[in-house]
């Protein structure tokens, strides 16, 4: 595993005040990759890749609370006399989809069969004692903020913004080489684009990526309650389409069950 990006931050971590653990303060400057027009590039430990995964979960971009958790983790593991890869490893486990987008992951996983495929009981024990399955990522693996504040969301698109595509090839383009043996589920439009992308430059195969599952955003609760079978179609709101989400759910689960 490449440690020069941690290993450049890694005195950085060591020496943030309580504040800045919390993600207040000058975090956002300290830990600044990279910035264009209203477009900042925040560092966070999210290097580690697992090369045994089956299945490869792909958000857009990790938020503010999964930066701040991964950084915090860091943090401990350094103060404890930790190496880069521990330090790494502990980092993604800890702050991969962490808080409540992650209980509404293993809704949407376990709502295709994922659990199933993989043998365990519950998608949940992919972030226990089943971690060995599972790679967590983002189409932009760095936190990326719009201006300095929101996280991003996929406006302006990634393909048509050269500065994101290369945040992309640079990060995720990487990582897939390690994954050759995995499954790749996208959460949501924007990240299902962004492995496209990808899938394009011959760099995944594109039957290898399981598209249609909302993103677990608390934000997109109504839809991820749907999905899951938690709420009836007569209680959605105008927002949320259910054929949509019935055909996309249909569609993922007769490709999980094929895999097995």
């Amino acid at each position: 595993m490449d440690t020069s990006l941690f290993d450049q931050y890694a005195n950085t971590i060591r020496n943030l005040s309580a504040a800045e653990l919390a993600g207040g303060g000058d975090l956002d400057k300290k830990m600044l990759l990279a910035s264009e027009g209203a477009l900042s590039v925040c560092y966070s430990p999210f290097e580690f890749v697992n090369p045994m995964a089956r299945v490869v979960v792909v958000g857009i971009t990790p938020g503010r609370q999964q930066m701040v958790n991964a950084i915090r983790e860091a943090r401990r593991q350094l103060d404890s006399g930790a190496d880069a890869i521990k330090t790494l490893i502990s980092a993604k486990q800890t702050g991969a989809f962490s808080g409540p987008t992650r209980k509404n992951l293993v809704s949407v996983l376990d709502a295709v069969g994922i659990h199933d495929w993989l043998g365990v009981t519950s998608s949940s024990e992919l972030f226990t004692s089943a971690a060995n399955l599972i790679h967590t990522t983002s189409v932009l693996r760095n936190p990326v903020f719009v201006n300095g504040k929101d996280n991003y969301n996929g406006k302006p698109t990634i393909a048509k913004t050269p500065f994101l595509l290369d945040q992309l090839m640079n990060g995720l383009g990487h990582d897939v080489a390690q994954l050759q043996n995995a499954m790749f589920v996208p959460m949501g439009p924007v990240a299902e684009a962004g492995l496209q992308l990808l899938a394009n430059k011959g760099l995944i195969r594109g039957e290898r990526i399981i598209a249609g599952l909302p993103h677990p955003s608390p934000a997109n609760s109504e839809r991820i309650l749907y999905f899951s079978g938690q709420k009836l179609r007569s209680a959605l709101s105008v927002k949320t389409n259910p054929d949509k989400l019935d055909t996309a759910r249909e569609v993922a689960r007769r490709r999980i069950s094929g895999l097995r």
